[in-house]
């Protein structure tokens, strides 16, 4: 597993496994490799998860359509699951965030 914060290594995995369907049209790769999942909580009580992820930049124009996905990818993975994604820039994204499978597809080996 990446470097995703969790309280359930499972559940991370099944979500990450599901969220590599999502892409970063401008880049075209997914979301995982790309770095940008940050964190998955499993909430058993409430029924919720929270995803708290980043953006290659604070002013992705598919800032909202990403989000929106994850939302979507999440919810339809586990639904008995309320999904709520956050966003950070804190840290801010950089390449080093990239996994190795992803530099592979980006060609920055």
């Amino acid at each position: 597993m990446m470097n995703v914060i969790t309280n359930n290594n499972i559940q991370c995995t099944i979500a990450l496994a599901s969220l590599q369907d999502v892409v970063d049209p401008e880049i075209g790769l997914n979301i995982v490799d790309l770095g940008l999942i940050c964190q998955i909580d499993f909430d058993d009580a409430t029924n919720k998860i929270y995803c708290t992820m980043t953006l290659t930049t604070q002013f992705c124009p598919m800032g909202e359509s990403i989000t929106n996905a994850v939302k979507e990818t999440l919810t339809t993975t586990f639904p008995k699951y309320d999904a709520i994604v956050e966003l950070t820039f804190d840290p801010p994204w950089n390449n080093e965030m990239i996994s190795i499978e992803g530099r592979e597809f980006l060609n920055e080996k």
